[in-house]
């Protein structure tokens, strides 16, 4: 550092850090953390004060915010007159504040919108009763004072708090890294915690825990964090908790009644609005907002019927929406030491228990000072009296009295100051009463005194005593009431689906859609240029889809997240990664537990559960084993394995059917069986499996389609064809020995 003229040079780095670390400790020490004695922030003091100084108290009538707020910014607080409002606008809501300190008159917002508060000019306001819990010792030689931001006034560094506000109304602020999230509590169990510690000095926290339950915040929505949770959180000063809506059941309804805090009406119906649209909530049909004065919140659900399960309805809503809210717990606060901290439970309220140990203390000695200094112009005035007539001779004689009259009767300079400013009237016979009776009264109150600031247990229990009274005058009963249960978890997507049937279209280039309802002419949608129809599949949209490429892999999706119908649809290529050169060939869907025969138009396969084909990897999974020239062929449903059949036809003409048990049920795929025989010189030539089907024993039905032509068989015409499976089975008639496909009935 160099001095150069009238200026000082320093590296920009150190005046960077300089400069820095100067605004981290303002931040800190003067804006954003709480001071653990009144618990409250530098702007929130000087609001609550100025208010006092302005006279208005609990029972005043209250005067324009802009009033207070002029004071506040005028002669304390040189910042923005919009963020100072704020903060007051904040002490009066009966929604942010456990124990608002600020009574407002007119628009100071509501839990719908907490800063919709009408500007200052509009409102009036005052303090409420507990805020004289806060001021009520200010002028008792309490508080250290300061000067204002320009040396003209003075202002206190802190507020005598007789209770332990820190945590009765918390707060919350960002500094310069850290912060502080303080959560109210309830004043009775917080003021019980302290006369426990009084008491019992080695009281461990979850001593104190017995008493301080749990924070309790405005509303009456539920704290469902667990017991052990809590007591975590208040042994290290750091953690969360969960808060949970209320609700209960009207006519069938579901009705929330209380919200958690800082949660509005207005976000609940947005978030359940926007999940309606979305068609995330099948079993709600409308809600509705039927809040009022008499009934704050009110919200009202209403249920598609009464068969819907509303204990599986609210967790799902609990977890997708703010009806249950997690809070960030951290216990940090400016301490005695004028450090910031981030503090126990135990060490929140011993150090508050110091602080207040101080206070009574200063307010004891402030009082007995004065006390004795009363007794001390009594005596004086006593000794007046017993030489009256020496006293009255020697101020009219002597141009000095006062020197006189001191070393005359040994009086003090302030004993003949006051004897001197004695008027006459207070001469007579009924003063010098008036003034023994009240040197007895002083007396007493002095030897009281005395005893309190010689006796630490006395001293204790006025303390405790204290605490007592206004725990009763300003306490209430706890509003957030704790109920231990798990954090709630969203139901599986597919629960949320209204279970509709659906109709998947798979094209000829691998393009998907789903129809509405199963009376769908698949083959006649319209498709892009130069697509057209390959598979199609019934099932509900509360099903899922397997997709089966012709390398043998299969690939799923939720049939409710396929395109509409409406348009073309999407290519499975941009949901799916398919091998080089594969195409999606086939699709089936069912629930997990169907049984489907899975073949190749090479004649093997076998039968297997459908969850076996379900995957979540994008790249599939591995299901059947095929040769290069092997295509698949549309799955068939098996009913009942010991009593079903399967009937194959080929491209040739041949028609065979078994019974489905004489496959292998292979879990993990394979190649499987042969179902029908093909000879290599037919198979060399191009015959194929042209399908499969599976029928009903004794009412089976299948259609078989060549050309424009089509045959229907029924069971008596199917015995004929009946045989062991992999034989080759017997012809068709003839006009159908160029079957393109076969469709079953069941």
């Amino acid at each position: 550092m160099t001095l150069q003229g009238n200026y000082e040079q320093i590296a920009l780095k150190d005046y960077a850090e300089r400069a820095y670390l100067d605004y981290s400790m303002y931040v800190v020490l003067d804006r954003a953390l709480p001071f653990i004695g009144d618990g409250l922030k530098p702007v929130q003091r000087r609001i609550i004060y100025s208010m006092s100084e302005l006279g208005l108290n609990a029972g005043a009538k209250p005067k324009k915010s802009a009033r207070t707020i002029g004071d506040v910014i005028g002669k304390f607080h040189p910042h923005g007159d919009s963020a100072c409002y704020e903060a007051m606008v904040l002490m009066a809501q009966p929604f942010s504040y456990r124990y608002p300190l600020v009574g407002g008159q007119g628009n100071f917002g509501s839990q719908d919108d907490p800063k919709s508060f009408a500007a200052m000019r509009y409102t009036e306001s005052k303090l409420t009763p507990i805020a004289e819990a806060l001021l009520e010792e200010l002028g008792q030689g309490t508080v250290d004072w300061v000067p204002n931001f320009d040396g003209t006034l003075k202002e206190p560094a802190w507020l005598p708090a007789r209770i332990p506000h820190v945590l009765i109304n918390g707060t919350t602020g960002i500094a310069v890294g850290m912060a502080t999230d303080i959560p109210p509590h309830n004043l009775r169990e917080v003021a019980t915690a302290c006369i426990r510690l009084l008491d019992e000095p080695e009281a461990s926290i979850a001593d104190l825990c017995e008493h301080v339950r749990g924070p309790d915040f405005p509303t009456e929505a539920e704290i469902i964090t667990p017991k052990n949770d809590l007591l975590a959180l208040y042994a290290t000063g750091n953690g969360s908790l969960r808060a949970r809506a209320v609700y209960t059941r009207e006519d069938g309804n579901i009705v929330i009644t209380a919200l958690p805090h800082q949660v509005s009406p207005s976000k609940i119906m947005e978030q359940l609005a926007t999940q309606m649209r979305a068609k995330k909530l099948p079993m709600i049909e409308d809600v509705r907002d039927e809040s009022d004065h008499l009934n704050p919140i009110r919200l009202v659900l209403f249920p598609r019927s009464n068969r819907i399960d509303v204990d599986e309805i609210m967790p799902h809503l609990f977890a997708t929406t703010d009806l249950e809210k997690s809070y960030r717990v951290n216990l940090n606060m400016i301490g005695l030491d004028g450090r910031p901290q981030v503090k126990n439970l135990k060490q929140i309220l011993g150090e508050w228990l110091r602080f207040r140990t101080d206070t009574v203390t200063r307010r004891l000695q402030h009082r007995l000072d004065k006390v004795e200094r009363r007794l001390h112009l009594l005596e004086g005035l006593r000794i007046a009296y017993l030489n009256l007539d020496e006293v009255i001779r020697i101020v009219r004689s002597e141009d000095e009295p006062k020197p006189v009259l001191m070393k005359r009767f040994a009086l003090s300079e302030e004993q003949a100051d006051y004897i001197l400013e004695t008027k006459l009237r207070q001469l007579a016979r009924l003063e010098e009463m008036k003034i023994n009776a009240e040197r007895d009264e002083l007396e007493q109150e002095r030897a009281k005194i005395n005893v309190l600031l010689n006796s630490k247990a006395r001293l204790k229990t006025l303390i405790k005593d204290e605490l007592r009274e206004d725990a009763k005058k300003y306490g209430d009963e706890r509003r957030s009431p704790l109920v231990a249960r798990a954090a709630a978890q969203a139901l599986d997507e597919a629960a949320l689906v209204a279970s509709e049937p659906t109709t998947v279209v798979l094209s000829a280039k691998g393009w998907v859609r789903a129809a509405k309802g199963h009376d769908i002419d698949a083959a006649g949608l319209s498709y892009r240029e130069g697509d057209g129809f390959r598979a199609a599949a019934r099932g509900r949209t509360t099903q899922q889809v397997a997709f089966i490429d012709s390398t043998g892999r299969s690939y799923t999706a939720l049939a409710h997240s396929l395109p509409s119908a409406r348009g073309n649809g999407e290519p499975l290529s941009g949901r799916f990664t398919l091998p080089a050169g594969a195409q999606i060939e086939t699709l089936a869907i069912a629930d997990p537990a169907t049984r489907l025969v899975l073949a190749s138009d090479l004649g093997y396969g076998f039968v297997t559960r459908f969850e076996n084909l379900l995957g979540n990897k994008k790249s599939g999974k591995q299901l059947m084993n095929l040769d290069d020239r092997a295509h698949v062929l549309n799955p068939a449903m098996v009913d009942d394995s010991a009593r079903d059949r399967i009937v194959v036809a080929t491209s040739a003409g041949h028609l065979l059917m078994f019974s489905v048990a004489e496959l292998p049920e292979l879990d993990n795929g394979g190649k499987g069986n042969k179902l029908i025989e093909i000879p290599k010189p037919k198979l060399a030539s191009g015959e194929r499996v042209v399908g499969i089907a599976v029928v009903a024993e004794a009412r089976g039905e299948v259609t078989l389609y060549a050309g424009q032509r089509k045959l229907i068989l029924k069971w008596a015409d199917l015995v004929e064809y009946g045989g062991n499976r992999a034989t080759r089975g017997s012809l068709l008639p003839r006009g159908f020995q160029r079957v393109e496909r076969i469709e079953s009935s069941l």
